[in-house]
């Protein structure tokens, strides 16, 4: 598949994989991207996970046809982009892998050599000429790894992004952008949003028509979308106003309470979604958490603590740096309810989080009182 007139797609699909990195759902698969730049001389960009090695070098000596690459370009080392390097560069023995250093101390931990006669080591701000298209390196620690790099090519003016601007899902999956990608974003990038910042003030500078990630489509229309969206999620900011209530329940009698906050929300136009955190998908309540400008939790007393998913679900909020939220809690307990305050201590070290003024209180199950603090609540987050 061609992407320019001298770039190819030779990627692949996995339409196996269930849980991506271990924990994430990925109903639509994954593709794990890669790219043939052909000029004066060709550079093959990022490999692929080591279960498509053969399908991977298949599409390369296509894309190849009889020509020999020169370079591979190693953005990123995590094993689902770097694992076929070693079949690389045994399969094209006059090859050289250009990368960062630490992405060359890692090769060595990963494979046993670090390449030292067949290399190029690159900085922030360096370039490799294949004739009209000129290769320029941008350093991106921490997005999300320390060796990550991106390359433009300022000839067709395309960005390869490693695994910024990726998505879950195959290549040519239908799913919502948008939601595909914050849900990979602030999962596994969300915690670093200085450096993704970071990198967004690089890449500013450049003259990006098309963004190649090594997850999800190639973005070549509306990449303003796309950018100011991860402008958004690297300052933490919520994307639209609205609600999201989180609630863990044993009998039941906290989800009633969720869900009559979350009729009451609707019934006065609060745009709102709930999420039953011992059944949902952890990243996709995690995400829209981020997504939304107030969030509350609802969870049952339990062991003098709160329910185990409850805190499962902060612990993703705070390792992902969650603030700039309002947050409000519900709280049950048949004798002494302290999952409020509980819940309040997990989020402590959170900047410029600004808690509800009511929390509500229920002991054991919903009567009047509790009613009416529900109430009280659904009013002050209209």
């Amino acid at each position: 598949m061609k992407i320019t007139d001298d770039i190819i797609y030779t990627g692949v699909d996995d339409n196996e994989v269930d849980l991506f990195e271990g924990q994430y759902i990925v109903p639509a698969g994954m593709c794990y991207n890669s790219y043939v730049i052909k000029d004066e001389k060709t550079a093959v960009m990022d490999t692929v996970d080591e279960n498509f090695g053969d399908e991977w070098l298949e599409k390369l000596r296509a894309a190849l046809g009889s020509d020999e690459p020169d370079y591979l370009i190693v953005d990123h080392m995590e094993s689902d982009h770097s694992a076929n390097v070693g079949r690389f560069m045994k399969e094209y023995p006059e090859a050289t892998v250009v990368a960062t250093a630490k992405a060359f101390t890692m090769m060595k931990q990963f494979f046993g050599t670090d390449y030292s006669d067949r290399r190029i080591v690159v900085s922030d701000g360096d370039s490799l000429s294949l004739g009209r298209h000129e290769l320029h390196f941008v350093t991106a620690p921490m997005v999300h790894w320390p060796e990550v790099m991106v390359t433009y090519d300022s000839f067709d003016k395309v960005l390869f992004s490693a695994d910024a601007f990726g998505k879950f899902g195959t290549y040519g999956s239908e799913d919502n952008w948008v939601d595909e990608a914050r849900r990979y974003y602030i999962g596994i990038v969300g915690k670093y949003g200085v450096q993704v910042s970071a990198l967004l003030k690089k890449a500013a500078a450049l003259d990006i028509k098309m963004i190649c990630p090594l997850h999800g489509p190639v973005l070549g229309n509306d990449l303003g979308k796309y950018i100011s969206l991860y402008d958004k999620w690297a300052r933490y900011e919520a994307e639209e106003d609205g609600v999201v209530i989180a609630y863990a329940s044993v009998y039941k009698n906290t989800e009633k309470a969720a869900k009559l906050l979350y009729e009451k929300l609707l019934k006065n136009g609060v745009k709102a979604e709930i999420y039953d955190l011992a059944r949902c998908d952890m990243a996709k309540a995690t995400a829209a958490a981020f997504r939304y400008s107030k969030l509350v939790l609802a969870s049952t007393t339990y062991n003098g603590d709160v329910f185990p998913f409850m805190r499962f679900f902060i612990d993703h909020l705070t390792e992902r740096g969650y603030k700039n939220r309002t947050v409000a809690f519900i709280e049950n307990g048949s004798w002494a309810p302290v999952a409020a305050k509980v819940m309040a201590k997990m989020l402590e070290g959170q900047k410029d989080i600004t808690y509800a003024e009511n929390t509500v209180t229920v002991r054991s199950a919903l009567n009047e009182e509790s009613e009416k603090m529900i109430d009280a609540l659904a009013e002050e987050l209209k």
